[in-house]
């Protein structure tokens, strides 16, 4: 967990690289937002660059734009938020009159340096680009001098599989310590991700409780009602299983599984999650029967009707690119052996699940004499809404002999800064507790391919699902 709220002061350069970009607009920009109302402090210098000629006074109404929005998000989850909230303070207003954007070639060396030395301070160099424009900016910045406090903060994918990353990892690695060496997972800024480590190991409720011993099935479901929606030119080359599963939901469940650490240093931290990487397997050791995959047909969601996948707009059908994938795992050591790890993302699906489930095995022995339908304890953890719920089974409101079920709830402190500001957060300061390791954005390739190489075979079918329903009426769908 980033370090940042015991800093006194900073002074650093955030340079984005595709700042024009979406991205930009709708995450970075907003995450800054909220980062600088927080530390005060902070002096952040912005500079933009893109390939897009874009005048001094547009870019910045762009990055008010981006600002105001951060604030009326922030004044809609504040009750007691008073009218003119969103106009946005003087530090925000300060920072937007000192950015500067300049149209540039990322992959020119003069280009780079012509930016870099706009940058007052050592810079924090964010690509906000296509992966494969983001490996071949590096390359070239191998070869310049960079200032000492330099840190690259890279989207994911992270390669294209584990022999690419291995070999972004070695360019990156032959010119920057890892340390400063950012590999953006906005999952882990979320604040119920973050949550996560205190419940775990900051009681002796819970954390006995989360192993083999007492643990039927994990199972960790990222659902969305969303379609498409225009993204077809990265979506349609990397599908559910890249999109979700590769990266964001394997991070959650090296939290969720991980052994305590002795710190929240990333050190300490990054270590647990990688070793909990390392003992994952396909369930039973069978990548068929462990993975599946669909897309979905046309149907609607709610009101919204929507296009069959194979008939979006920049969709190539022969690629026969997933729109939903599950894939059921085992983490082969002593914690966890034979307890069954299911993630499932998609799209277009009839409701938006974002959770974490947690089901207990049923009690050894019921005394004779209770009765009543029984369903089994779950601890049940949404990603968002930041909540919790422990279902438990106890004696029912009328008769005192049948068992009855009920919910205890709570809800998480939902922190101060959005996912994203958590990220940049640590970015700027050089922490990288909120980043991958090097070596766990391999492994995470390394997890994943096994499933890959399959369904390229032809092993795994690509079911159908219409638009707006729980997904493939053949699968057995998780619980809600």
């Amino acid at each position: 967990m980033s370090t940042f709220w015991g800093m006194s002061s900073l002074q650093t350069s955030l340079l984005i690289l595709g700042a024009s970009g979406d991205l930009s607009k709708r995450l970075l920009l907003p995450g800054l937002a909220t980062l600088l109302e927080v530390k005060e402090d902070w002096d952040v210098q912005l500079v933009g660059a893109g390939v897009e000629d874009i005048s001094d006074a547009d870019w910045k109404a762009q990055v008010r734009e981006s600002f105001e929005n951060a604030q009326a998000s922030k004044n809609e989850e504040d009750e007691g938020a008073k009218d003119g909230g969103e106009r946005l303070s003087k530090r925000l207003v300060d920072v937007i009159e000192v950015s500067s954007y300049r149209k540039a070639d990322v992959t020119d060396a003069d280009d780079l340096r012509a930016l870099l030395g706009d940058c007052e301070h050592d810079p924090a160099i964010y690509f906000a680009l296509p992966p494969a424009v983001t490996e071949k900016s590096c390359a070239v910045l191998k070869g310049i001098d960079l200032p000492a406090g330099t840190r690259l903060a890279l989207e994911k994918p992270f390669g294209t599989d584990a022999a690419s990353a291995e070999a972004l990892n070695d360019l990156l690695h032959s010119f920057l310590p890892e340390e400063r060496i950012h590999r953006v997972d906005h999952f882990l800024g979320r604040s119920t991700v973050l949550n996560l480590l205190g419940l775990r190991f900051a009681n002796r409720i819970v954390e006995p409780l989360l192993s083999s011993a007492h643990v039927e099935r994990v199972d960790i479901v990222y659902d969305e009602t969303l379609g498409l929606e225009g993204r077809a030119r990265y979506y349609d080359k990397a599908g559910a299983l890249v999109d979700m599963i590769q990266s964001h939901l394997l991070q959650v469940m090296a939290v969720v599984a991980m052994e305590a650490p002795a710190s929240i240093d990333a050190d300490d931290l990054r270590t647990q999650k990688e070793l909990v990487l390392r003992a994952v397997r396909p369930w039973r050791g069978d990548v068929v029967a462990a993975g599946k995959r669909a897309r979905y047909t046309a149907g609607s969601v709610g009101e919204r009707k929507l296009p069959s996948y194979a008939d979006e707009d920049g969709v190539d059908p022969s690629l026969g690119t997933e729109t939903l994938a599950q894939l059921t795992l085992e983490i082969a050591n002593w914690r966890w052996a034979g307890v069954p790890f299911t993630l499932r993302s998609g799209k277009a699906l009839a409701e938006q699940r974002r959770e974490i489930v947690i089901t207990f095995k049923a009690s050894p022995h019921v005394p004779v004499g209770l009765t009543g339908a029984q369903r089994p304890d779950r601890l049940r953890i949404w990603i968002a809404p930041d909540e919790m719920q422990l279902e438990l089974n106890v004696n029912g409101p009328g008769d005192p002999y049948t068992i009855d079920h009920t919910t205890l709830e709570t809800t998480f402190n939902p922190g101060r800064l959005s996912a994203y500001g958590e990220v940049l957060a640590g970015v700027l300061e050089g922490d990288a507790t909120l980043s991958v390791r090097g070596d766990s954005a391999v492994q995470g390739w390394k997890v994943v391919e096994p499933f890959l190489q399959a369904w390229r075979d032809g092993r795994t079918p690509l079911d159908e699902y219409a638009a707006g329903s729980a997904g493939p009426g053949s699968w057995d769908n998780i619980d809600a």
